[in-house]
């Protein structure tokens, strides 16, 4: 269900803007997205897990917030970030 910690660093070295990046918007929401991807598959097999229904409604949000936060920031790296995670918007 959750993030390998392989998989949170290839995700972090792919979305990263310099050395000792770890905690921009472009992670924050590359780490987001991949979690809420597996909380989806695992809401498929599982409809009534309402907990974890939760927990992904409030990830869902969180990164809205952050993509906000980024397109009024910094418009060209919102825009190229969502084509890279394949994002609606």
């Amino acid at each position: 269900m959750s993030i390998t910690e392989a998989k949170k660093s290839a995700l972090i070295d792919e979305n990263k803007q310099g050395d000792k990046d770890t905690g921009s918007p472009q992670v924050q929401v590359a780490v987001l997205t991949e979690r809420i991807n597996n909380l989806t598959e695992h809401m498929r097999e599982h409809k009534h897990d309402f907990s974890t229904r939760r927990g992904l409604l409030g990830m869902v949000s969180k990164r809205n917030r952050l993509l906000r936060y980024l397109e009024k920031n910094d418009y060209t790296a919102y825009r190229e970030l969502i084509k890279k995670l394949g994002l609606r918007k």
